[in-house]
């Protein structure tokens, strides 16, 4: 263990620390002349933090003017799919074993949730990220491409409304909806809690998509100084179509239905990620005028795809 190095839940009034540490970190990994400007008025501290207090964790540096955070990470809970991140430690205690004392809590989230897959994003072009993760049983797989749009005037799609409009007594049946519609695509895929947390937290709204009665796919958006996006940018945090014949059509208007909604609010850009393994629905994205800004590796535990496979229509980039 390294020397003065305690690791232990995170607590609210660890947040800003935690945040600073996060923007440091990042900021000077990617050689940004303000370190500390990384992600502008957008974070994920806050918003990680929220919506489950249990899997936040830091690790504190105990010296003689005191005891600082110098690093945390977090874990997310997907029902049968769980992630961790961001993982970051201030630079002056990198290379120090820091970053194993934060992932030990963090698989023990997940022995705790029972997960059946567990992820991560890193850099591709870092041995050093790569290699620690291997040591806990993470293989890295395909990439994962973080892509954006500017939004335009998009014509009217039929069939989609924002979660926040629906009626108070409906909510309860539209998350089950939603729950049955993503363990169609992998068992037990549930993305209750960041639904949830969207609407709890006032973090953007959820676009759900109809044909007819059906539910067609739904979208998890993030939106506003704070959230993960920012104040000009709509994120598309988690997105799918449900699989079956449809679903190629069914992920066209869930993309069309996300980007009406960023120019119903004002919002120039409309952003997320899709794995390069599930390729049609990175086709699919492409064609709509996404560009690829960033590219990183998924690594999977176990060795096995789970829901980053062809034919899956879904967004999301654990990062």
């Amino acid at each position: 263990m390294p020397a003065g190095i305690t690791v232990r839940p995170l607590r609210e009034a660890d947040l800003p620390a935690a945040d600073h540490v996060m923007r440091v970190a990042f900021g000077t990994f990617l050689g940004l002349p303000d370190p500390a400007s990384f992600m502008g008025d957008a974070g994920y501290v806050r918003g990680r933090w929220y919506a489950d207090p249990s899997a936040a964790f830091g690790a504190f540096h105990e010296a003689a003017d005191g005891v600082g955070l110098v690093g945390s990470n977090f874990a997310t809970n997907w029902g049968s799919v769980g992630f961790f991140g961001p993982l970051t430690i201030y630079p002056e205690q990198w290379d120090r074993g820091v970053g194993r004392l934060l992932m030990e809590p963090v698989m023990g989230c997940f022995e705790r949730w029972k997960t059946a897959h567990a992820g991560l994003f890193t850099f591709a072009s870092s041995p050093k990220h790569v290699g620690l993760y291997q040591k806990f049983g993470f293989w890295p797989r395909f990439l994962t491409a973080i892509v954006s749009k500017p939004v335009g005037s998009p014509a009217s799609t039929p069939g989609w409304t924002p979660l926040s409009s629906a009626p108070a007594g409906e909510y309860d049946a539209i998350l089950r909806e939603c729950r049955a519609l993503t363990d169609g695509i992998f068992p037990g895929l549930d993305v209750s809690r960041e639904i949830r947390s969207v609407s709890a937290r006032t973090l953007g709204d959820t676009v759900v998509v109809r044909d007819g009665s059906r539910l067609a796919g739904f979208a998890v958006c993030h939106f506003g100084a704070g959230t993960e996006a920012g104040s000009a940018t709509c994120y598309m945090k988690f997105g799918a179509a449900r699989a079956g014949p449809h679903a190629e059509d069914d992920f066209g208007r869930l993309l069309a239905a996300c980007e009406e909604m960023a120019s119903q609010r004002g919002l120039p850009r409309l952003t997320g990620g899709v794995s390069m393994a599930r390729h049609e629905a990175y086709l699919a994205m492409l064609a709509r005028g996404f560009r690829t800004d960033l590219q990183g590796v998924a690594m999977h535990r176990p060795n096995e795809p789970g829901h980053s496979r062809p034919g899956v229509y879904l967004i999301d980039d654990w990062r």
